[in-house]
C-alpha cells in the first residue's frame, strides 16, 4: 500500500512470546521531517507482526535512544507484506 507522507519512524515492540521468531513492529507516518523533535502525533500508525523488515533505496537514520529508524524527506512510502517480511520503498528527495 502506498502512503503520502513526509517522514516515517519504524520501531519494534516487545515480543508477544519469548520463543516466537515473529516480533510486533510499528511504522508511524508524519507530515513533517524529524518528528522525534516535535510533540506532533503521527497521521497514521501501521502495525505488523514480522520476522524481518527490508528497506530498499531509502536514506535513513538510527535513533539509538529508542532503537528506532527514521526516514525523512519522503514524498510517499510503499509498504508491502509477503508472509512475515515487510518491504519498504518510496520516493525521497535527497
Amino acid at each position: 500500500m502506498k502512503y503520502k507522507t513526509k517522514s516515517a519512524i519504524i520501531g519494534r515492540k516487545k515480543k508477544l512470546n519469548e520463543n516466537s521468531l515473529v516480533r510486533p513492529i510499528f511504522i508511524s507516518l508524519f507530515n513533517k521531517n524529524n518528528p522525534q523533535h516535535s510533540k506532533e502525533a503521527p497521521t497514521k500508525i501501521l502495525e505488523f507482526n514480522v520476522k524481518e523488515v527490508k528497506i530498499k533505496n531509502l536514506n535513513l537514520s538510527y535513533l539509538p535512544h529508542g532503537n528506532d529508524l527514521i526516514i525523512n524527506n519522503l514524498s510517499n512510502i510503499s509498504v508491502s507484506k509477503n508472509k512475515k517480511i515487510i518491504l519498504l520503498t518510496g520516493k525521497q528527495s535527497r
